[in-house]
């Protein structure tokens, strides 16, 4: 609350006194600066750099291996089986490529929601690039904005600044000129200026930036599943490459280039490089695709967090309602019992706007306020009255203040608007007339007059009501539609803001959500009790920041994965609580710089595009995943049986590169990428893995029985090709049905797909050069019938056991 001299002369711009010392530096002082280096020059960046980029796609465990492979089958082999090398080469050029449009896309869209701090100098105020800022600056702050820089107070109109992301308090902090203002922290009310004491690296900002980078893969169940598995990959190849190394170089003492080649062969399929890159490409391309409905995601794994939300807590300002509001009625109260002019409506509105001139930064409800009484009685000059004190408006205190000078000299008269709830005792008449408007979805304030000075901490006690502001809120079109898309999907919406309970209850009621509204300050203040009765209601109202970062806990705590939109500095906390955070793009600065999400349409209609982004990449991944595991079940179990059955290993690397291209890479590719609208579920090690150990096992059984039945059929020379090609076949034809079943449930371009896949290799085969190439052809008609034979019965032992382990070993949400 601040209080200001009756004789000071009051810029129209800052109707605070602006004393010397806070016009902000000259032009040549901005240069000094510049050329001394300081400068707030810590970049910040919505994506990894192209190095890092190429680093991580490059540099990988996997691709060591897969490189020092490639190297010595250039060296002892044919070109043929030095494929696998070149495939690699493509993926992670694919993966590269996809990020880098990651990369711009996130750019382009972080720069349309680019902080820009209000800053003085030259005696203009004007926003600028926070990598501008200098030394000294004076940078203005008012509701919803955040401390870029650390600095001082120099000015401050009521100045509350809220550092619980930084320090932990909860309560806001009253600022005053001199205090120390610190980056990371955002305005809750009032407004003000500091001067910049830290800039760059020396700031507090800087250290969030770097901690905090807006491409950080975070919590993510996908990558982490993968890393998990990919752990345990790396364990089993280990041990069993040394046994096949040996098995094929000392115990079958054969010619050395070609137990190298078979040796290669047996490792390279054990790693599942295509897997980490389809992930990547599948983050990537949903980035893009968001991007183009002007959707910033701030963190990757975003995308997959809100497809596994099931509950989404709404703001109603901002999300369920449009920014706007519209005054449709003002009803003055004759049961005020105040003097004579507070009964007149134009004196009533002569005080309105009043209340809006003296509030250099008005939120939405002012807005409207000033919109509709722009100069108390419609002359544009507030009335003629010189405001002595004020207080700005708080969430947490529902209300707003100013006292007047109405005549030169005159005493000063105090006027509150706010919350009629919060300003009149529960047995005032005028909460029934409150309560009747508010049933009709109508937003009501109070003009109250109050019997006491501003700083009074009771200001609110007593105060006479003087008049009813009534306010339409404008229904977002799409909201409804939204709403209804989360309940087809089982995900729970639960209201949650600040305004009068029984109003939010009925705009809710108007876009379909049913239930009672239920005041939160009746709420009861343990977790546990306080869980029990967001999970029974649906709307709540008069919810303070506070509370609504407790009821995020709350929810979260009964095992709900929970999801906050807001666009108000009020939100701010429970968006940082929550599992996800989607902002609205035109809200405070605060709740952008906190939320995973940015809505910069400010449509609440693109949350269904983000789920849907969501499941495409959490259910077409755990698809591919379990092709791609098989592949490794099989050659780590193929090369166990090799070792212990001491026989050449069947493959040559161009064989199983043929497979995988076939029935792995290019299915993967198109499966990966495609829609997908199944509900995404937990657990997804354990989703891949209890299907990719027995269709490994399967088919790798079957595999070597073919092969050992050839060997047994086959005699004398080139005896060992014709085993590998009756091998192939088998494993073909089993991996062709493992796709098959990985390709359900089935649409016309999925047939098409598996049906392409099974036409290609039926090339290779009836394509002499092509069969020279891949060294594959098959011999007599006996062999290679009891090959497809075997793959049959495996495809159909095949499909038991994986609908067996389907219903015996089920893996619940």
């Amino acid at each position: 609350m601040t209080h200001i001299d009756a004789g000071a002369e009051l810029d129209p711009v800052h109707p605070v006194p602006l004393p010397a010392s806070a016009a902000g530096l000259t032009s040549g002082e901005v240069a000094e600066r510049v050329d001394r280096g300081e400068v707030n020059d810590v970049p910040v960046r919505s994506s990894r750099s192209v190095l890092d980029i190429v680093r991580a796609n490059v540099f990988t465990r996997f691709n060591a291996i897969i490189g020092v492979l490639w190297v010595i089958m250039l060296i002892v082999a044919p070109i043929q089986d030095s494929l696998f090398g070149f495939v690699i080469l493509a993926n992670t050029g694919i993966g590269i490529v996809q990020e880098w449009r990651a990369k711009k896309t996130l750019d382009s869209l972080a720069l349309i929601g680019e902080v820009r701090p209000t800053v003085r100098r030259d005696g203009t105020a004007a926003g600028i690039s926070t990598s501008e800022l200098v030394l000294d600056d004076v940078i203005e702050i008012g509701p919803g904005d955040k401390a870029v820089v650390d600095g001082v107070c120099v000015e401050a109109d009521g100045l509350e600044i809220d550092e619980s992301l930084l320090t932990g308090e909860a309560d806001p902090v009253v600022k005053r000129p001199g205090d120390q203002v610190m980056s990371g922290s955002f305005v809750v009310a009032g407004g003000g200026a500091f001067r910049a004491t830290k800039v760059g690296r020396e700031a507090y900002a800087a250290q969030l930036a770097e901690e905090a980078s807006r491409f950080t893969l975070v919590q993510s169940e996908l990558r982490s599943g993968i890393s998990t598995i990919l752990k345990y990959v790396t364990w089993m190849m280990v041990p069993t490459a040394i046994g096949l190394i040996i098995s094929q170089l000392v115990v079958k003492d054969n010619d050395l280039k070609d137990s190298i080649a078979r040796t290669v062969g047996g490792i390279v399929p054990m790693v599942p490089e295509g897997l980490v890159l389809l992930t990547s490409v599948a983050f990537a391309i949903g980035v893009v695709r968001l991007g183009r409905r002007q959707c910033l995601v701030q963190e990757l794994p975003a995308i997959e967090g809100l497809a596994r939300v099931d509950t989404v807590c709404l703001d109603k300002t901002g999300t369920l309602t449009e920014g706007g509001m519209d005054v449709t009625e003002l009803r003055v109260l004759n049961g005020g019992g105040g003097p004579e002019p507070e009964r007149d409506e134009s004196y009533v509105r002569r005080v309105l706007g009043a209340l809006g001139q003296a509030d250099p930064r008005p939120n939405t409800s002012l807005k409207a306020i000033i919109d509709a009484y722009p100069g108390g009685d419609g002359d544009g000059d507030g009335g003629g009255w010189r405001r002595t004190a004020a207080l700005p408006f708080s969430s947490a205190r529902k209300y707003s203040g100013a006292s007047f000078e109405e005549t030169a000299g005159g005493a000063a008269r105090t006027w509150l608007l706010g919350a009629p709830d919060v300003l009149l005792a529960e047995d005032d008449p005028a909460l029934a007339e409150t309560g009747r408007l508010n049933e009709q979805g109508l937003r009501v304030l109070l003009l109250a007059r109050a019997a006491g000075p501003l700083d009074d901490a009771g200001v609110a006690e007593g105060a006479r009501p003087i008049a009813l502001v009534v306010l339409e809120q404008r229904l977002r079109p799409d909201a409804a539609d939204t709403l209804r898309y989360f309940a087809d999907q089982d995900v729970r919406a639960k209201v949650i803001s600040g305004d009068n309970a029984v109003s939010v209850g009925a705009v809710a009621g108007k876009l379909g959500l049913s239930g009672d509204a239920v005041d939160a300050r009746r709420l009861p203040a343990d977790r546990e009790a306080m869980a029990e009765a967001l999970d029974a209601g649906t709307v709540f109202g008069r919810v303070t920041p506070q509370q609504k970062r407790e009821m995020v806990g709350a929810l979260q705590s009964r095992g709900h994965t929970v999801a906050m939109t807001g666009d108000g500095v009020n939100d701010v906390l429970a968006l940082k609580d929550a599992d996800i955070g989607v902002a609205m793009g035109s809200g405070s600065e605060a709740t952008r710089a906190v939320a995973q999400i940015v809505l910069l349409n400010n449509s609440f209609a693109t949350l269904p595009s983000v789920v849907a982004e969501g499941r495409r990449v959490i259910g077409n991944i755990t698809r591919v995943a379990t092709l791609f595991l098989v592949k490794t079940v099989y050659s780590v179990l193929l090369a166990v049986l090799v070792v212990c059955w001491r026989v050449e290993y069947p493959f040559l690397p161009r064989h199983l590169t043929l497979l995988s291209t076939l029935t792995i890479g290019v299915p993967a590719f198109f499966l990966a990428l495609a829609p997908n609208r199944e509900r995404a579920q937990p657990h997804f090690v354990k989703r891949v893995m209890r299907y990719a150990i027995p269709g490994g096992a399967v088919a790798a059984v079957a595999t070597f029985v073919t092969y050992l039945a050839a060997g047994n059929h086959y005699s004398g020379a080139g005896a060992l090709d014709a085993e590998t090609s009756a091998a192939t076949l088998t494993l073909f034809l089993i991996s062709m049905w493992v796709l098959a079943i990985v390709a359900r449930p089935y649409t016309w371009w999925r047939i098409a797909l598996v049906a392409a896949m099974g036409l290609a290799f039926l090339v290779v085969l009836a394509v002499p050069w092509l069969q020279d190439f891949f060294a594959l052809k098959l011999v007599g008609t006996t062999m290679p019938w009891i090959a497809v034979g075997i793959a049959a019965v495996a495809a159909a032992a095949l499909e038991l056991l994986w609908r067996w382990v389907g219903r015996r070993f089920p893996v619940g949400p």
